[in-house]
């Protein structure tokens, strides 16, 4: 019924404990694929034997990552986990029951997020909603990858991850899909996320709004998009261009500067139904 998919790229130390986190989970009806980006510190060696489907594959990116994964898959909902991030007891059978029980395509749980070993709070950017999301999902990315169960055939309306985006892709990922579909919040904190390693993606990329931007400019290109979302999703998109841009000012980045402008005006006159080319 659920393929879960877990992606790794020379996370060694984070796999085994990772992987059985969602062995260890009530709800049986279910295959484990790890999908190994190109490792070299020798991952294998701690799944080796573990009732996993280990896929190796070039270096290509979270998003070929879990989009191999998706492929490979055989259930009728797909569930990620991130390899540095645990999943807690019960976590999968809590979210089946209440998608069946309501119909949903898509469910998400809250979190714990663990920095450095120190558990940390979130902040009340980061609260969590149920239905119609898409506005909330424009700020910031509030699903993690890791808390979410998807039906399958959702892959089939909106696409895979954009291989593109080194970084932002599940924010890319979550305008489209709650563009479309309402989705289910389950408040309870059932994955742990846990952060502060060297060599997480978020410190690789400086400036990661870049990214947001991308993605928010390509979802007002699509034509499912309802007006009200559309002048959200411009509203949003102004005020990141204008923050990133005062950024790469202050860092004498003039002509990136300028292009970020320049996207303020091309849609300072957005009308609803308008899409930009």
């Amino acid at each position: 019924m659920v393929s879960v998919i877990i992606t790794t790229y020379n996370r060694r130390r984070f796999l085994r404990e990772a992987v059985l986190s969602v062995l260890e989970q009530d709800y049986r009806d279910r295959e484990v694929i790890v999908v190994d980006d190109g490792s070299t510190d020798g991952s294998h060696d701690e799944v080796g034997d573990l009732p996993v489907t280990y896929i190796r594959k070039e270096n290509g990116g979270i998003s070929s990552a879990r989009n191999k994964g998706i492929e490979t898959a055989g259930g009728a909902y797909i569930a990620f986990l991130d390899v540095d991030d645990l999943w807690k007891k019960k976590k999968l059978s809590t979210q089946m029951a209440q998608m069946a029980d309501q119909d949903y395509v898509l469910s998400y749980t809250d979190e714990i997020w663990i920095r450095n070993g120190k558990r940390l709070n979130q902040r009340l950017r980061h609260k969590k909603y149920s239905g119609r999301i898409f506005e909330h999902c424009l700020p910031l990315c509030i699903i993690s990858p890791s808390s979410a169960v998807i039906r399958r055939e959702v892959f089939e309306d909106v696409g895979l991850f954009d291989e593109s985006l080194p970084v932002c892709e599940d924010y890319d990922m979550w305008l489209r899909v709650t563009a479309r579909y309402p989705v289910l919040f389950i408040e309870r904190p059932l994955i742990v996320k846990r952060g502060g390693h060297e060599d997480q993606l978020s410190r690789q990329y400086a400036g990661m709004d870049r990214f947001r931007i991308e993605a928010i400019v390509k979802i007002l290109k699509d034509p499912c998009l309802k007006d009200s979302m559309r002048e959200k999703a411009v509203e949003e998109l102004k005020r990141k261009c204008r923050i990133y841009a005062n950024g790469a000012m202050r860092r004498d980045r003039v002509e990136e500067a300028q292009y970020y402008l320049s996207l303020v005006g091309d849609y300072e006159q957005c009308r609803p139904g308008f899409i930009k080319s």
